[in-house]
């Protein structure tokens, strides 16, 4: 069955980190065009307008990194939000502080996007076997849980954490 363009359209958007790549891009934009504005707006240009020209264009990048490959939404999340961090001292208080909210957030949204997970059938629900008896085997001996191998002790030497002696 073919569907329409707004359901894949929907699909496609649900299917990616899409609002927090759509913050990226909209923030790298912001903090690249700022310096390309006139003098009136822009004071002083000079060498400084060359940082935020090229993060504008990376955080733009980002963007459709995690657009167009949502594995790897995380690293592109982070990136996207250092990178706003450094465009508020890099690059005019980051887009007027404008470019820097928006980055972050559209980093954070990267970030924490997580894939979408189908939704179940009515009645293919996973059961619980404390909640369902009929799910529990009759006989406890006929399905023997697998013995757990015991840990060693610690040594005076050893830290779970990690911190030398």
């Amino acid at each position: 069955m073919l569907l329409s363009r707004r359901q894949r359209w929907r699909r496609w958007r649900r299917s990616r980190p899409f609002w927090g790549g759509l913050l990226a891009i909209l923030a790298g934009a912001w903090i690249c065009v700022l310096p390309l504005a006139p003098l009136k707006v822009m004071l002083q240009q000079g060498v400084a307008g060359i940082p935020s020209v090229l993060m504008g264009i990376v955080m733009v990048v980002l963007g459709l990194t995690a657009w167009f490959s949502p594995s790897q939404r995380a690293l592109a999340g982070v990136l996207t939000t250092l990178i706003a961090t450094a465009a508020l001292v890099l690059s005019n208080l980051g887009g007027f502080l404008i470019g820097t909210l928006l980055g972050i957030l559209g980093g954070g949204l990267m970030f924490a996007w997580q894939p979408y997970a189908g939704r179940r059938a009515a009645g293919t629900a996973p059961t619980d076997p404390a909640a369902d008896p009929a799910a529990v085997p009759a006989d406890p001996a006929a399905d023997p849980a697998p013995p757990r191998a015991a840990s060693p002790p610690p040594t005076p030497h050893s830290d779970p954490q990690g911190a030398q002696p």
